[in-house]
């Protein structure tokens, strides 16, 4: 069997992360400590992009066109303890997928870069 390169390959894709992503929402989207940020969202635009970025973000291809992280969490000002429960909920959907321990610490490892981009924006 021929070594996958990426965690983005390893994982089945952009088909089996949007399965990822969809199961995140619903995790989410239950879970008081975050969900009013999306009460206004579009939510099939906002699961494309979230697609498209971890996609981007486990090494598969650069597809994603949305704005910065900056600028995408503008005016909300999320602080540490939304950013956790968002990294709680990515973890439980990649492991409610079968995704190794060692490779969800990979993933949740590329998002905590991110934390400085969206917090008290």
């Amino acid at each position: 069997m021929p070594q996958t390169s990426t965690l983005y390959e390893k994982l089945g894709g952009e088909e089996t992360i949007a399965k990822v992503v969809d199961y995140f929402y619903e995790l989410v989207l239950a879970d008081d400590t975050v969900n009013h940020f999306f009460e206004n969202t579009d939510m099939e635009k906002q699961r494309r992009h979230q697609t498209k970025f971890i996609s981007f973000a486990l090494g598969g291809p650069n597809q994603y066109s949305g704005l910065s992280m900056a600028k995408a969490h503008e005016g909300m000002n999320l602080q540490p303890e939304h950013f956790d429960a968002i990294v709680k909920h990515l973890h439980d959907a990649l492991a409610h997928y079968g995704v190794p321990e060692s490779d969800i610490d990979t993933a949740l490892n590329k998002v905590a870069t991110l934390r400085d981009d969206i917090l008290y924006k």
